[in-house]
């Protein structure tokens, strides 16, 4: 089994890039975030044309937006409104051999790594505390956790380490709750399971003339799973050329594979 993750940043602006990225790959599941749209305009047709007959997803005009496609039957496993924000952030999916996918997209917590003079960065915080306390009560099994959780928790996660540690995504708070949701849930990090050394990224800012040539780039896409499935898990691949594909995304897919 494949599945892929992707902040997609608008999907029905992408849905040629979703398209031509399930043609090539054929995930049997590919969990989106950031789709910016209600659940019944998310664009169906050629997905459903290619195989993908099955959705689960939360959405939200123009905003955050969650979606689970897959070619496989998938059960709603519902969501969850972590620090009540009223957002489209998670939903769950239950394949029919039990395992359930969560797919997640984190606030990405503004420009400024204080809550006091940032309202959006302490927002991020109390979505991964409250992420944390969930895991914590209602501790996972036989799951797998994907999405755009917009934290680099790593070192080799982000193109310079010292530099980024007072810049939103890798400050040491953030990289801390992190870890905390974590250790609550048992999660284990899929992707440095099978590559465990180097530096590894995601997401290059649209901000970068030539993002390619200046490879200032972040980990921000994970694939977590827990430890009675860890072993299932293998393949692990960034997807890193989509990110130069034609208006494209700033996020590039990730893909682990199961043997479930």
């Amino acid at each position: 089994m494949k599945i892929a993750t992707w902040n997609i940043n608008s999907v029905r602006l992408r849905e040629g890039l979703v398209v031509r990225f399930l043609q090539e790959e054929a995930p049997d599941i590919l969990c989106l975030q950031e789709c910016k749209s209600p659940v019944e305009k998310i664009p169906l047709e050629q997905f459903q044309a290619l195989g993908y007959r099955h959705i689960v997803a939360r959405g939200q005009k123009g905003y955050n937006g969650v979606a689970i496609l897959s070619k496989q039957p998938i059960m709603d496993a519902g969501d969850k409104d972590f620090a009540r924000m009223g957002h489209a952030r998670h939903v769950a999916a239950r394949l029919e051999n039990g395992v359930v996918i969560h797919n997640c997209y984190v606030p990405a917590g503004g420009d400024i790594p204080d809550r006091n003079e940032n309202e959006k960065f302490g927002q991020k915080l109390d979505f991964l505390t409250d992420m944390r306390d969930h895991f914590r009560w209602e501790r996972p099994d036989r799951a797998i956790l994907v999405g755009d959780l917009n934290i680099a928790p790593r070192e080799d996660d982000v193109w310079d380490h010292k530099a980024l540690l007072k810049i939103v995504s890798h400050t040491p708070i953030e990289v801390q709750h992190f870890h905390d949701v974590m250790e609550a849930g048992g999660w284990l990090d899929v992707t440095r399971k099978d590559i465990p050394e180097g530096r590894l990224y995601s997401w290059w800012s649209y901000r970068s003339p030539d993002w390619n040539a200046a490879d200032k780039g972040r980990r921000l896409d994970h694939v977590w799973a827990t430890p009675d499935i860890i072993g299932a898990a293998h393949g692990s691949r960034v997807l890193r050329d989509v990110r130069g594909w034609d208006q494209p995304s700033d996020h590039a897919p990730v893909i682990a594979e199961f043997d479930l």
